[in-house]
């Protein structure tokens, strides 16, 4: 293991929520393997168990944190978990969150609401709780992983659309409160990624529009230019470059991995 994370007071915790699969997953083992201590968050504590164990018998430090990011209260004991374990942590990737498509006309307050809660107020929560350590230290990242849905908009997922637009809005305005505390914050913004949500994604809109599973596939990667689904390590990149010295002078961004 590298130790890219040394020279800020030593190696530093990164929090990872949604770190038990996809995207997630890739962001811990890739900053498990730049020298970062690992808390790794979800509320499937199985699946995180894995991904730690992963971690730890390619040398690194890592320890699995239950955390629901729409709960206060499991949020704040999260942290101090991590925080007790690991020590403070001076990274957070906002990872988790839930993605639907319903039609506009269909759309339930409660899937708002929820969508929302996880999307919005789930960064929200887990960056107040962990900002005023970085800000004691003098140094920290928050890299929240939005989407192209940050950008534009999408049919038959406003609510989406949306709350990953209200992510984006959160990071420009927190990037310049902290601007010169030694601290950046900045947005992720992937097309369609190869995991679990996607093809769960793809199940959905083949169900809805008689098209096969491959046909769904195919009209999705048509919509990137390179014409394929970006590979979640391609995510985890960009993410672990924004925690180092060297991308300090980016702040308040939107980093578009995408194709194109």
């Amino acid at each position: 293991m590298a130790d890219a994370a040394a020279g800020r007071n030593g190696p530093c915790t990164a929090l990872v929520t949604g770190a038990s699969r996809g995207i997630g997953r890739a962001v811990a083992l890739r900053l498990a393997g730049d020298g970062f201590r690992i808390a790794a968050a979800a509320r499937d504590v199985d699946r995180l168990e894995a991904v730690v164990a992963e971690i730890r018998a390619a040398g690194g430090s890592a320890e699995a944190v239950r955390m629901d990011v729409a709960d206060e209260a499991s949020v704040r004991a999260g942290v101090a978990r991590a925080a007790s374990l690991l020590g403070a942590p001076r990274v957070v990737v906002n990872n988790a969150g839930v993605a639907t498509a319903v039609p506009f006309a269909d759309l339930t307050a409660e899937q708002w609401a929820q969508t929302f809660a996880v999307n919005v107020t789930g960064p929200f929560l887990v960056t107040r709780e962990c900002l005023p350590a970085m800000v004691a230290a003098g140094w920290g990242r928050v890299v929240s992983v939005g989407s192209t849905a940050s950008l534009q908009g999408y049919p038959r997922t406003a609510h989406y659309v949306a709350s990953k637009h209200a992510l984006l809005g959160m990071t420009r305005a927190l990037a310049l409160e902290v601007a010169t505390r030694g601290v950046t914050v900045n947005c992720v913004c992937p097309g369609y990624v190869d995991t679990e949500l996607t093809a769960t994604s793809i199940e959905r809109m083949a169900a809805t529009t008689g098209k096969t599973r491959e046909e769904v596939r195919r009209m999705i990667e048509s919509a990137s230019p390179q014409r394929r689904l970006i590979a979640p390590d391609e995510v985890a990149a960009a993410v672990a470059w924004l925690c180092t010295d060297a991308a300090r002078g980016v702040n308040g961004q939107a980093v578009a991995v995408n194709g194109g």
